[in-house]
């Protein structure tokens, strides 16, 4: 499973950080980082429901 963030879209609104934050983080500029673009199956239900709870829509996963 990989995780992808569409930066033309995300708003840095960090609710994937609160839900994933092994997996998401903001930097120092408000932009969102992928900590870990291939997912680990521990954190797998996490960041789908990050993924779903995203305000833009701006997560992409493949699975």
């Amino acid at each position: 499973m990989r995780v992808r963030v569409d930066p033309l879209v995300c708003e840095a609104n960090a609710v994937c950080v609160g839900l994933a934050p092994d997996v998401f983080d903001l930097d120092d500029d408000d932009e969102l980082r992928i900590l870990r673009p291939d997912v680990p199956p521990e954190e797998a239900d996490r960041v789908r429901h990050a993924v779903r709870s995203c305000p833009k829509a701006a997560l992409t996963l493949d699975e």
